[in-house]
C-alpha cells in the first residue's frame, strides 16, 4: 500500500471519530498546550498541520488573538468541527493530503500535534524539507507528538506497518526522539531541542530556521 492509500485510510479512520475526537484528545491537553508557550511572543502568521478540531488552538488564539492561523488537515469532519469555534474567523482550512497541498511560504511558525507520527523516515524527511522551505528567516517548527521510546519499538510498528496494515484500521509508527532529531538536522534546521511533556511518549521537539 503506497502514500497515498495510507493517507486515505487515515482520513476515513478519522472522520469515522469524529464524535468521539475531543473527547479523547481533551486528555492531550497539556501537551498541545506546551506548543503555544514555546512560541515566539511575535508569532503571527502561523501553519497548523493536523489540527483536526483545533482543541491546540484554543489555548493559542488565547495567547495570541491576533494570530492568523492555516489549518491543513485530511479529515473534513474534523474541519467542519474545527469551522464553529470561536475562533474560526481567524483560520484558514485547507482539506488535503500534506504531500499534496502547497504550504505557502514566509511563516512565523509550524506547528503540528499528535499528526506526524503516520509517516516513515523517507517520507518525513520529505516532509520536513517542504516544512523548512516555507518558513520564514528565523522561523520556528513545533511538533509536539508520539515517539518511539525505543528503537525496537520503531521497528516493531514499521513492521507491521509494511507487513500486517490491512489487518489495521489505523497503525502509528512514531520514531524514537533520536531518529527525529536526525532527519530534522538533515534538512537544515537548527537549534533543535525535545524536552518530554505530560506523557512519557509524548515529546515536544523544537527547530529553528537560520539561513
Amino acid at each position: 500500500m503506497n502514500l497515498q492509500e495510507r493517507n486515505q485510510k487515515v482520513r476515513n479512520f478519522f472522520n469515522e471519530k469524529i464524535d468521539s475526537y475531543d473527547d479523547v484528545h481533551s486528555t492531550f491537553m497539556i501537551t498541545k498546550n506546551a506548543i503555544t508557550d514555546s512560541l515566539d511572543k511575535g508569532a503571527k502568521r502561523i501553519l497548523d498541520l493536523g489540527a483536526g478540531t483545533g482543541l491546540e488552538l484554543i489555548y493559542l488564539f488565547e495567547c495570541f488573538p491576533e494570530a492568523e492561523v492555516t489549518v491543513i488537515d485530511i479529515t473534513e469532519n474534523m474541519l467542519a468541527k474545527l469551522k464553529t469555534r470561536s475562533f474560526a474567523d481567524h483560520v484558514t482550512t485547507i482539506c488535503g493530503d500534506f504531500f499534496e497541498v502547497d504550504f505557502g511560504e514566509e511563516y512565523d511558525a509550524v506547528i503540528s500535534t499528535s499528526a506526524l507520527h503516520h509517516f516513515k523516515s523517507k517520507e518525513k524527511r520529505f516532509l520536513y524539507q517542504k516544512i523548512y522551505n516555507c518558513l520564514k528567516e528565523n522561523g520556528q517548527f513545533l511538533n509536539s507528538d508520539y515517539i518511539a521510546l525505543t528503537q525496537e519499538i520503531e521497528d516493531r510498528q514499521l513492521y507491521e506497518l509494511e507487513h500486517n496494515f490491512d489487518q489495521h484500521k489505523h497503525i502509528d509508527i512514531p520514531l524514537t526522539v533520536e531518529h527525529e532529531l536526525e532527519l530534522l538536522s538533515l534538512v537544515g534546521f537548527q537549534d533543535i531541542s525535545t524536552e518530554s511533556v505530560d506523557k512519557e511518549n509524548y515529546s515536544l521537539i523544537k527547530a529553528r530556521k537560520k539561513v
